[in-house]
């Protein structure tokens, strides 16, 4: 069992982590018609809506209290209050999200007294539900942010179940999935259940907020997603499907407001992950599993053999949150490789079981020190990590967030038998063209092919 090391750096060289209004933020994005409102300066709401923006090629609904230096030492208690009126006045969300930094919580504010003087003060907006959210961003990380966030929107958004409540819904089930699930990952979910013909309640749905083509140039409110109203009825579902080690706290929560008994898995990357889900889904529903996912299985075993040369014993350096790291690591210690370096953010106790040999906390400067100790061959993380793998001359393959510097990186699918494979032959392939003892291709001197070469000298009878 690896030990997961404390950080050793004074400060961070090149950053790994996004912070947790981030991922606040982003879960938020999955409700239809709300809008996340950050208490900060304005600098802090720009630095995540750019993220944002550049990863889904989407535009972002954000908002800031705009915190000045002023307001910054005195209180910012009037400029929350000042925010929360001009949305509900102009925009009449469904929803707002009030997330705090490190900022206003190094400054002690209490957003949930100014967020319950706001309704004293204008019960005419009372149709706007408020959701208060601690959520600093010199602790945790993008992971932990959408996890809070998700666990505060449980909290203040589900009523508690009556008798006899539970299962009154049994083709409904509840679907929590964490951050690092892609638009992509969460719509093949959807299919798999409605595939056993059960009806999902998605817990964020970003897969219908991100990732399409909206119709309006531009609106203050998110497109999309879960509504509000789909809270009332989480506590009339059969059950839970939890998909993320990080969201165990939230779905705790659900089930202590509800009582509808929850199936937690900590990610959907690889067979036996997959196979453990499908079961789950058939008992829940009582059918067989359909023909379309049995195919899909015998591909992804067919993927398995065709890469198994490539993957076999082959030294991996991967960085990320720990609910990726949990994936992939499982995923291809399955496959034979082995996980000579692995970076988080965060400590968390469940990385303790990943087959690696050691496990840091830290930045990507610290993956790049143990790739080149432990002989890497491949790197696993973000686009940020893009500049480290030209300089050690490794293969990357792009996981997690940020990825700036490709297209379509949201419609992406990793999970399921399908997204499973196809990360296989994303790997195999990126080591196959990077062997640097590959055999070159090879022409034959007899060759008749005269692309490059000069043309022949006329010997006559030529026009």
């Amino acid at each position: 069992m690896p030990q997961i090391e404390p950080r050793k750096r004074p400060l961070a060289v090149n950053p790994i982590k996004s912070s947790q209004p981030l991922g606040a933020t982003l879960a938020c994005l999955g409700i239809r018609q709300a809008i996340p409102l950050l208490h900060s300066s304005q600098g802090c709401s720009a630095f995540a809506k750019v993220f944002l923006v550049q990863h889904f090629r989407e535009p972002i609904p954000l908002q800031t209290t705009a915190m000045d230096q002023v307001s910054t030492v005195m209180g910012g208690d009037e400029n929350l209050a000042e925010a929360l009126l001009t949305l509900c006045s102009k925009s009449c969300p469904a929803l707002i999200l009030v997330a705090t930094t490190g900022l206003t919580e190094a400054q002690g504010s209490d957003i949930e007294r100014v967020i319950r003087q706001f309704r004293q003060h204008h019960p005419e907006h009372q149709a706007t539900r408020i959701v208060p959210l601690n959520s600093p961003d010199f602790k945790g990380c993008l992971e932990s942010g959408f996890a809070l966030a998700l666990e505060a929107m449980i909290q203040h958004l589900v009523p508690a179940n009556g008798p006899g409540r539970v299962a009154s819904q049994p083709r409904q089930v509840n679907l929590l999935v964490g951050a690092n699930h892609t638009p992509a990952d969460i719509e093949q979910i959807k299919e798999w259940i409605a595939a056993f013909g059960l009806t999902p309640l998605v817990l964020p749905d970003i897969s219908d907020s991100l990732g399409h083509l909206v119709e309006q140039d531009f609106s203050p409110l998110t497109l999309g997603g879960t509504p509000v109203s789909a809270f009332d009825q989480l506590g009339a579902s059969a059950a839970t499907l939890v998909v993320g080690r990080s969201l165990a706290r939230a779905a705790k929560r659900l089930e202590e407001r509800t009582a509808v008994p929850s199936y937690r898995f900590d990610h959907l990357m690889g067979l036996e992950a997959c196979d453990r889900f499908i079961h789950c889904l058939q008992t829940l529903s009582g059918q067989p599993v359909p023909d379309t996912i049995e195919r899909q299985r015998a591909q992804l075993q067919d993927a398995m053999v065709d890469t198994h040369f490539q993957l076999g014993l082959a030294p991996v350096a991967i960085a990320g949150d720990p609910d990726l790291l949990l994936a992939f690591g499982d995923w291809l210690s399955q496959m034979g490789a082995t996980l000579v370096a692995a970076v988080t953010p965060v400590a968390q106790r469940a990385l303790e079981r990943l087959p690696c040999t050691r496990i840091q906390q830290g930045d990507l400067a610290d993956l790049v020190e143990m790739a080149q100790e432990q002989g890497a061959e491949l790197l696993i993380g973000n686009s940020h990590l893009a500049s480290a793998a030209d300089q050690l001359r490794l293969p990357l393959i792009r996981a997690g967030f940020p990825q700036h510097d490709i297209y379509g990186a949201h419609r992406r699918c990793w999970v399921g038998y399908g997204g499973s494979a196809q990360t296989l032959f994303e790997i195999a392939t990126a080591r196959l063209h990077a062997d640097p003892h590959r055999i070159s291709v090879y022409h034959s001197p007899l060759s008749q092919k005269r692309d490059n070469a000069e043309p022949h000298a006329c010997t006559g009878g030529c026009p």
